[in-house]
């Protein structure tokens, strides 16, 4: 194995982000500490969020099929909960066990935490429809006319999907149901994407089912989230999934069960400080868990990650992340890393009995696009892929990763089994301490 120079902890990793993160304060808190005096009697000022006291009891509002400060079981009841706490400067939607069917999403507020009853609490998703469209509507439109309308209604939460001439993949577009004049509906919002007959332009009654835009300090807790994929059709994970986020900072997902979605179990784009812990993920289609394009910081840690496509998928310049103790089973790829995502730390976990590999760096479109300086340090990563399959593939021009003191094992025979492969195009690749056993090959670089 190579050698290496003495490798930072895990907190040190971590102290150098935020140390970078909180240099971009406001003059007053980069100020020394001896130069103001601490606050030791804090109290509610107009527009401080970062001082305020601790107080004893805050708003909550209940919400179940009886004995509830709202009584109803859909998503009209929970989405009624959400709104009154966050028109009153945030508190707790407590969502009573029984079982909930959306035909929309619930869509979360900033400074609301929704907290379920754990496994009592089920939030579903009902069977989903799908129509053609039987007009076309321009980018500026409101409006939709259906072929069939017969499994639509008003509030109903849709996805419009077309083809697009101009790129290789579709168009989506989420809204909602709002009026109706037989076949034709109206919009919440513009669709500002043109949805024409010639596109093959469709509409499904498809959505996430806790949906989060542009919002911040928001948390979601033991909650049990069911897709119902085998009566939902696919949808795409940058759209949607159990939970989804979007243009967000500073969310928390933590006991929350993500379960047979069709598509991703928890997905977030473009979101920064996102924490996800204790969760399971499970049974759907697509990503187990998928911290999204540009997500700076997100921490994943000690989840359940089980019987997904991929259980970890960092999609596009995602940086400075932590994915740590969590158990990744039987999935296609264990985690997947790729396009600039970069100074993330992969540590701790249990990966085992992936379809194909444990850890795949991607190959990208060049070494300008790879995942540079990762650390995959102290995992567990045993019987990956079939035959020939792979513990850590490093594809592609990706460089500087360090692989540390991780067990890479196999149990069912060496067959044509490879613990690391390298990719001829790969660089600085540093190896210390790495334990492989069972393998056909420990360390293979291809020509």
């Amino acid at each position: 194995m190579n050698t290496i120079e003495p490798i930072a902890n895990r907190r040190r990793f971590l102290t150098t982000t935020a140390a970078a993160f909180a240099a971009v304060g406001s003059f007053a808190a980069r100020l020394r500490a001896e130069e103001r005096p601490a606050v030791t009697r804090p109290r509610a000022t107009s527009g401080d969020a970062a001082v305020e006291p601790n107080w004893a009891s805050r708003l909550t509002i209940t919400v179940g099929p009886r004995d509830a400060d709202l009584v109803g079981t859909d998503d009209k009841a929970l989405q009624a909960a959400v709104a009154y706490v966050a028109r009153l400067g945030g508190g707790t939607v407590r969502v009573l066990p029984g079982t909930y069917r959306l035909r929309n999403a619930v869509h979360l507020a900033s400074r609301v935490r929704l907290l379920g009853a754990g496994q009592d609490t089920i939030l579903i998703k009902e069977p989903s429809v799908t129509t053609k469209l039987a007009a076309d509507s321009d980018w500026y439109d409101q409006e939709i006319t259906l072929t069939d309308a017969s499994g639509f209604r008003i509030g109903d939460g849709v996805c419009l999907k077309t083809k697009n001439a101009h790129k290789t993949g579709p168009d989506y577009c989420k809204r909602t149901l709002v009026a109706r004049d037989g076949n034709r509906f109206k919009l919440d919002r513009p669709l500002r994407e043109n949805f024409w007959q010639l596109g093959e332009a469709n509409v499904s009654t498809l959505f996430p089912l806790i949906n989060c835009e542009e919002i911040s300090d928001a948390v979601v807790e033991n909650i049990t989230l069911d897709g119902n994929k085998a009566k939902n059709t696919l949808l795409d994970g940058n759209y949607a999934g159990c939970i989804f986020a979007q243009d967000c900072s500073r969310l928390a997902f933590r006991g929350v069960t993500a379960r047979h979605y069709n598509g991703d179990g928890i997905s977030w784009q473009i979101c920064h400080d996102v924490v996800v812990e204790n969760c399971h993920s499970t049974g759907n289609a697509n990503l187990g868990l998928h911290p999204g394009s540009g997500s700076q910081r997100p921490v994943m840690r000690n989840n359940r990650l089980e019987g997904n496509d991929i259980g970890i998928f960092f999609c596009w310049g995602v940086k400075f992340g932590l994915a740590e103790g969590n158990k990744i089973e039987g999935n296609r790829l264990g985690v997947s890393i790729g396009h600039r995502d970069t100074d993330n730390l992969i540590v701790a976990n249990d990966i085992r009995r992936s379809g194909q590999a444990g850890v795949l760096f991607r190959k990208e479109r060049g070494k300008e696009f790879a995942a540079h300086r990762n650390r995959v340090e102290r995992n567990s990563i045993v019987d990956s892929g079939g035959d020939t399959g792979v513990g850590v593939d490093i594809e592609g021009g990706t460089e500087q990763v360090t692989l540390v003191r991780n067990e890479i094992r196999e149990t069912r025979g060496p067959a044509g089994r490879i613990g690391i492969r390298l990719s001829a195009e790969t660089n600085a690749i540093k190896m210390e301490d790495n334990r492989i056993s069972g393998v056909a090959r420990d360390v293979v670089t291809l020509k």
